[in-house]
């Protein structure tokens, strides 16, 4: 009876074991996919680092020791990554204090949708940006956030 429990007791951890292993393979095959790859001049060239997500960049001051802030110019996002860039740091948006105050905006000529298109950038699942430019967004880019899907 002694030697039964212990099989028993055996098989539920043998049980445990090969579950959390399983878990731990999918969650690193789901991260696996999950990256963007940050170039310093159009068309993917010049220098590159990769940002595997989840990850949330308040600043680009030192991203692998390198300082990156206003410096991206084309990317290129990982089959199961979202990335959005910001034009601050702390992913702040630029103009949404100025969205409080309509009549300025009227007399700067700067609608709602200004706000929202100068501040930020979102790029789905294995989206290829070759240039930045194209969104008048080239040397802008000062936070990022990479998320996975």
């Amino acid at each position: 009876m002694i030697r039964i429990n212990k099989i028993n007791q055996c098989f539920k951890l043998l049980v445990v074991f090969l579950l959390v292993l399983f878990q731990s393979n999918n969650v690193l095959a789901k991260n696996k996919d999950c990256w963007v790859d940050l170039f310093d001049k159009t068309e993917y060239q010049g220098n590159k680092i990769r940002v595997t997500g989840p990850a949330k960049l308040k600043d680009l001051k030192s991203v692998n020791d390198e300082n990156w802030d206003k410096r991206i110019e084309s990317t290129i996002v990982g089959p199961k990554a979202v990335l959005t860039v910001f034009e601050n740091k702390r992913f702040k948006l630029t103009l949404t204090e100025m969205a409080n105050h309509p009549v300025l905006m009227k007399s700067l000529g700067i609608s709602k949708q200004d706000i929202l298109e100068d501040s930020e950038l979102i790029f789905g699942p294995n989206s290829k940006i070759h240039g930045l430019g194209e969104f008048h967004f080239n040397h802008k880019v000062r936070s990022l956030i990479v998320e996975c899907k």
